[in-house]
């Protein structure tokens, strides 16, 4: 295989969620590329102890944090210790989300606002925090996101109306700090069979459908979203600002 362009020696990463599933994925890339990780998880201490273990064999030791990205008080804390250690950010990926997933009709003001808060919402104090560690510097912000930010899923309509924000929220922060060298742009993918898909009704529904309607020939898998990433937060996306970036086998453009 040749040498990859892509060299991350030197560079600090923030990767919310990044315990499991295309978090964890993205984690092991940069760190295979030379990146210093440091991720945040919510709940499963298990799940954290085996990405530790599994971003060290690729790459340099990560940094794990237990924190809540739509709390204040965690953030502030996670960024410091972050401020401890590192000293300096270079690269965000806003991964973490959670959401509620009833049709739009059964949603109760709370869960519209959980949704919200953990999926749009945070994206701007993540941003604005890790702007201020790239002192000056640049850097590349990436926010994963999902087709349902422009496509209709049955109990999606509380996670795809905060993943249009995201992306809304995307372009906002692309055009106010391209001058300094910030970039952010967005990774959009198709189905993913990952630990969160166990949580649809209708997931069985979701692959096949969504196997059916891909020309690639097979589902997305946390390592494509990875490579997107990594792309967009290497030099090699120098000019990219504000957009994002499809990863779905070609699923959205079949008529």
């Amino acid at each position: 295989m040749a040498k990859s362009p892509i060299d991350l020696t030197g560079k600090y990463a923030l990767v919310t969620g990044g315990s499991r599933g295309i978090g964890r994925a993205i984690c092991k890339r940069l760190a295979e590329h030379g990146a210093r990780i440091c991720f945040n998880y919510l709940r499963n201490r298990e799940a954290a102890a085996q990405a530790v273990k599994e971003i060290s064999a690729v790459g340099p030791e990560p940094l794990e944090i237990k924190a809540n990205v739509a709390d204040e008080t965690h953030l502030e804390n996670m960024f410091e210790t972050i401020r401890k250690e590192f000293g300096q950010l270079d690269i965000l990926v806003s991964n973490a989300a959670l959401g509620v997933l009833k049709p739009v009709t059964q949603l109760r003001e709370k869960d519209w606002r959980w949704t919200m808060d953990i999926n749009a919402r945070a994206l701007i104090p993540l941003a604005k925090r890790s702007i201020e560690l790239m002192g000056g510097r640049g850097g590349s912000i990436v926010a994963v996101s999902s087709l349902g930010a422009t496509h209709a899923i049955p109990f999606y309509g509380a996670v795809g109306a905060s993943k249009a924000a995201l992306e809304a929220l995307v372009r906002h922060l692309a055009i106010e700090n391209a001058a300094t060298g910030v970039r952010v742009n967005t990774v959009s993918g198709g189905a993913v069979d990952t630990d969160a898909l166990k949580f649809f009704p209708n997931r069985e529904e979701i692959l096949n459908e969504g196997l059916k309607r891909t020309p690639a020939g097979r589902l997305v898998t946390p390592e494509d979203m990875a490579d997107a990433v990594l792309f967009l937060v290497s030099d090699l996306a120098r000019m990219i600002h504000g957009q994002t970036l499809i990863v779905d086998g070609g699923n959205s453009i079949v008529a």
